[in-house]
């Protein structure tokens, strides 16, 4: 039986999308999570090592019509997925000292990313591509270096990006149905459901983490860098209805809702993102 420290380093030094996807056996043992450690990068297939925004392109949602260029919208959706199941993972193993609990919860969300790349994958493949055709790109990844707690790992996954795809799951599965591709709006109407449960775990532990005293806005905010921000944790078009259904508090919602997502701005913090790694948002022009 592997513990859960041999499972998240296996499937992040793996170097096959095979090992990324294979579910954890039931009742994984943490037992013995060893000391931090702090992948940089992962393992990757040569098809889906990530390159600069330039070759990565998306096309925006209007495009979902045509189905040569939804196939490229559902490609970067995996791959967005896919970097959700390896950042899940490099928290397990970055953080053996969190209470068991929570890293309970971590193994449970790495669960359904996994799932949520499985069925973005089948979906790429109902269009006659295969994962791995188109380029892609690391823009998750590049924020790892910066994160060095538990609380800080749920502001930028849970809170950041997973709080955003509320909204972008919202119009992406009406563009999709917009676009007459019913079969991919169910999927993203499950992912979005999924995503609700993540948000509201990553609410429940700042609630437990954040200093007594503290507002829930103001410990969100102490606990992501630059370029992460409200602008980032909102889609163009801000949806209260998830929120509300993963406990946020009226305040919250009502902040996050007012704050500035101004595209200019927006840009400013990704291209700075870029300029320390190289590489950028494969999606920005879906989101």
């Amino acid at each position: 039986m592997p513990t859960l420290r041999t499972f998240a380093l296996t499937l992040l030094t793996t170097p096959t999308l095979e090992a990324r996807l294979i579910a954890p056996p039931r009742g994984l043992p943490d037992d013995g999570p060893g000391p931090p450690l702090r992948l940089a990068e992962p393992a990757r297939p040569a098809n889906l090592m990530p390159v600069h925004v330039r070759r990565s392109r998306v096309p925006a949602l209007s495009a979902w019509g045509n189905p040569a260029l939804r196939v490229r919208i559902l490609h970067a959706l995996a791959n967005h997925e896919l970097q959700a199941v390896e950042l899940y993972a490099w928290a397990l193993l970055a953080f053996p000292d969190a209470p068991s609990e929570l890293r309970a919860d971590l193994l449970s969300v790495l669960v359904d990313e996994q799932r949520h790349t499985r069925m973005y994958v089948a979906r790429v493949e109902a269009h006659g591509r295969a994962f791995g055709d188109f380029p892609v790109t690391d823009y998750f990844w590049a924020k790892a270096p910066s994160i060095t707690t538990p609380l800080q790992f749920l502001c930028a996954m849970a809170l950041t990006w997973e709080n955003a795809n509320l909204d972008h799951t919202t119009e992406t599965a009406a563009a999709a149905r917009a676009g007459g591709d019913e079969a991919s709006a169910a999927v993203i109407d499950k992912v979005h459901a999924d995503e609700v449960r993540h948000v509201a775990i990553g609410w429940k532990w700042l609630a437990r983490l954040k200093p007594d005293g503290m507002t829930m806005w103001d410990a969100w905010q102490a606990n992501v860098a630059w370029p992460l921000r409200p602008a980032l944790a909102r889609g163009r078009r801000f949806h209260a209805a998830g929120r509300v259904a993963a406990g946020m508090d009226p305040a919250f919602i009502a902040a996050l809702e007012a704050a500035d997502n101004d595209l200019d701005v927006r840009g400013a913090g990704l291209e700075a993102l870029r300029a320390r790694r190289g590489s950028g948002d494969d999606a920005v022009s879906t989101s």
